[in-house]
């Protein structure tokens, strides 16, 4: 059973930056597609960034590219959302998530196994 567990949220000012972390176990994770998704309060939970665990490519929403990076530590097997240049609209519930496919996809439904979530406040 594939167990992900994210930390590092927190409430941080606009223009700051946070790191969030997602710990993953009970598989080995070199053919699966990890991602973070977040859901702001009353909307839906949306896209934010996916990795190819293997070869580490990656794909962003347009709402948060240039400003996050999503990258993974395949010896420690833990995802990683560096998030700079905050903004008032990233508030939000991050969830890390895993799929046991390589292939890209931004849908939440193709993601098998997802974290608690870790809450992120950006204050103006």
């Amino acid at each position: 059973q594939v167990h992900l567990a994210e930390s590092g949220g927190g409430l941080v000012q606009a223009g700051g930056s946070l790191a969030l972390s997602c710990a993953a176990s009970g598989r080995t994770f070199g053919r699966y597609r990890m991602g973070w998704f977040r859901q702001a309060p009353g909307k839906e939970r949306e896209f934010v960034a996916t990795i190819n665990w293997s070869s580490g490519s990656t794909v962003y929403a347009d709402s948060v590219k240039g400003r996050f990076t999503i990258s993974r530590d395949n010896a420690k097997n833990t995802l990683y959302l560096q998030m700079n240049n905050l903004k008032p609209e990233d508030t939000a519930v991050y969830y890390c998530a895993a799929r046991d496919s390589g292939l890209v996809t931004t849908d939440e439904t193709s993601y098998r196994y997802w974290g608690q979530g870790t809450q992120v406040t950006v204050s103006s």
